[in-house]
């Protein structure tokens, strides 16, 4: 008797499907395109018309034609811009060597172990959480040579006799803004310096004292290497912040008194919109990208160099 060869059914092989979100470049790509949509209207968009009008004579109205380099030579050769360039390098250079070490100091006595350091750490953020411009309001009145309170508090103390105008006299008044950035941007320093100290371990610092290290043989030799990448990012950024400030001056001095306060933005801004002349606005603006872009490529070189280290 024959017996019938059984065969097996075997189904087709389905046919592989290109499912574009199992694939990780496309899915990456997906959600990236917000982001990239909001960096192109807001940041790309900006720079490239500001290129645009630094090589034109427009004005408000008037679309203009093309000049060349014209705005930047007129600039270059112009008192109150330069001026502008000192106070903006005067300004960043002073705030910044403050700031890192007050924030620094800071940081430091926020490390440790203290009744109340919860309530203290989150106090310390209140200037960098109020608003800008509310806060130099505030400061404004403090230095107004009438109801200011600190020439109450000076003459009271007996360490003046007169009123002094702080904002009104050139010096007092790039004084005034330096110590109001100074106040503002502390915190920064400080909250992000004591996030990379928590992330060192204390044994280093025990075990180095045991070995007879003095305090400042610590710091210097154990805490601050391992501090300095932290530091440099927080300065990179507080740099780029600092050189393009703009709501303090503005608030504060206008750039005031006789221009003697003024900075890239606010000088740009006097010039672009003030004035109209939004050509000549937009060159001084770019004046200060080769400087950023500098500052950016030599910090972040340093910072490389320090972590290959």
């Amino acid at each position: 008797m024959a017996i019938a060869e059984t065969q097996v059914y075997m189904p087709p092989a389905p046919r592989p499907k290109l499912r574009l979100l199992e694939d990780e470049r496309w899915l990456a790509l997906v959600l990236l395109v917000p982001t990239l949509v909001l960096l192109g209207m807001f940041i790309a968009y900006p720079f490239v018309r500001g290129i645009l009008l630094s090589v034109t004579n427009s004005r408000v109205g008037v679309p203009g034609e093309f000049v060349g380099l014209a705005n930047f030579y007129k600039i270059f050769n112009d008192g109150i811009f330069r001026t502008s360039v000192y106070n903006t390098f005067l300004y960043t250079g002073v705030t910044t060597v403050f700031k890192l070490a007050l924030g620094l100091w800071l940081a430091m006595l926020l490390n440790r172990n203290f009744r109340g350091k919860a309530f203290t750490r989150a106090f310390i953020l209140l200037p960098f959480i109020i608003p800008t411009v509310l806060s130099t309001f505030a400061w404004k009145w403090m230095f107004d040579p009438t109801f200011s309170v600190l020439n109450w508090l000076l003459y009271h103390f007996g360490l003046i006799t007169g009123r002094i105008n702080w904002l009104g006299d050139p010096d007092l008044a790039m004084i005034s803004i330096i110590i109001v950035n100074i106040w503002r941007g502390v915190p920064f320093y400080a909250i992000s310096l004591l996030a990379g100290l928590q992330t060192i371990s204390p044994e280093l610092g025990e075990a180095a004292a045991i070995d007879g290290a003095r305090p400042w043989q610590r710091f210097w030799y154990i805490t601050w290497p391992l501090l300095l990448p932290v530091t440099m990012v927080v300065v990179l950024f507080s740099v780029i912040q600092t050189f393009a400030d703009f709501q303090i001056v503005y608030v504060m001095t206008g750039g005031g008194p006789a221009n003697a306060t003024h900075l890239f933005a606010t000088y740009a801004y006097q010039i672009g919109i003030g004035t109209g002349l939004l050509s000549e606005g937009a060159a001084i603006s770019l004046a200060m990208f080769p400087v950023l872009f500098l500052v950016v490529i030599i910090q972040l070189l340093y910072i490389r160099r320090v972590e290959v280290r």
